[in-house]
């Protein structure tokens, strides 16, 4: 069986430091493959952890998680943010409170969509056990050594500006509303996201955060500021990472937990490679969506499939034109035939997703593991 790891990202900081913080380790950050899900460790310089989201259910990411806390020398989750209550989100959460201490919650509140019982009475449970707090904009995430500042939050964004950010954002004089109401999945604009600061560096996680939610972030005024690190938001989905986002944050490198065919949609890409100052995009899968046009170059991408099945994708004819009986735009044939369109993602984002407790069946993928050491 083929084994997954995530990118492996090592924050040191290259300014003088006191002689008492020398010796101190580096923010380290794992982006684990939960394959189209979210979760990403944070390991503190003094060894605090926090974990965003647990992945899909049926075992597989709950394993991957615990490979990354062995990694780490975590032993338990000292802060678990749940962004919000979609199943790649929070999928791994039951299993993963069996194996490993969870010390302190953090969540936006109830669920916007009709609720799920058997989570709620597992979630309860958990939370009973555990500290914990519905977070709102403003708030902060108490670890040593960071600055962690909740910037969203129950479909509310932060009304005042971070220290530092506040400039006019260039972005919004062409920023347009999208209509987002056939979209059966609200629970997503209401996704806890947050700002982390250590020292010079900064990186941002906004979970599924929504493109309309973005704007009263970004506009008029950049309540943000510019920062290091962006974690592509909702997968790559162009229900998000609006330019007036990621234009206005200006990330140095961008980092897409999608999957093959979940998320990395064209017009993400396209605003990730006209971000000014965007030095590297990194991906955890090679996506099917955009082919060859816009995925990073294969040492920047964890996991790819085998040359063999790319290589029968990209050379095989073009699918039927429009009209013909089969999918029309952009494509190509799979081998055995079948026909490979820019992937459809049902109501919620998610595809079908598995019921509670079910397994998730996405393919497995092949092991990479990236290192980067920076300011």
């Amino acid at each position: 069986m083929r084994s997954v790891l995530s990118f492996l990202l090592v924050i040191g900081l290259a300014v003088p430091l006191p002689a008492q913080t020398r010796t101190a380790k580096p923010l380290t950050i794992y982006y684990i493959d939960t394959e189209g899900g979210q979760s990403t460790l944070f390991v503190s310089p003094t060894g605090e952890s926090l974990l965003v989201d647990t992945g899909n259910p049926g075992g597989r990411d709950t394993d991957r998680i615990q490979l990354a806390l062995a990694d780490a020398g975590v032993t338990q989750i000292d802060h678990l943010v749940l962004t919000h209550y979609h199943i790649d989100h929070i999928g791994g959460l039951e299993e993963l409170a069996k194996r490993v201490p969870i010390k302190h919650v953090y969540d936006h509140g109830p669920s916007s969509e009709a609720p799920n019982q058997a989570f709620q009475a597992a979630y309860a449970a958990l939370t009973a056990k555990a500290v914990h707090t519905v977070a709102k904009p403003g708030d902060k995430i108490a670890i040593p050594g960071l600055d962690i500042t909740i910037v969203s939050s129950n479909g509310q964004v932060l009304k005042t500006n971070l220290p530092g950010a506040g400039k006019p954002n260039a972005e919004c004089a062409d920023f347009k509303e999208k209509d987002l109401s056939a979209v059966f999945d609200p629970d997503n604009a209401m996704s806890v996201g947050f700002l982390m600061v250590y020292g010079k560096f900064r990186t941002v996680d906004l979970g599924d955060l929504t493109w309309n939610h973005e704007g009263q972030l970004m506009c008029p005024s950049n309540k943000l500021g510019t920062i290091d690190l962006y974690l592509v938001s909702h997968h790559g989905i162009n229900q998000s990472s609006s330019p007036a986002l990621v234009h206005g944050l200006q990330p140095r490198v961008a980092v897409m937990n999608n999957g093959t065919r979940k998320g990395g949609a064209v017009e993400t890409f396209q605003t990730l490679e006209t971000s000014p100052g965007l030095e590297d995009l990194w991906q955890l899968h090679w996506s099917y969506n955009v082919l060859l046009e816009h995925n990073a170059a294969g040492a920047f991408i964890a996991n790819i499939d085998d040359n063999a099945t790319i290589a029968a994708l990209l050379t095989a004819p073009p699918p039927p034109a429009r009209g013909a009986g089969a999918p029309g735009g952009r494509g190509g044939a799979a081998p055995g035939g079948a026909v490979v369109a820019p992937a459809v993602i049902a109501p919620g984002g998610q595809g079908q997703p598995p019921a509670w407790g079910a397994a998730a069946t996405p393919p497995e993928s092949g092991r990479r593991k990236k290192e980067i050491t920076g300011a």
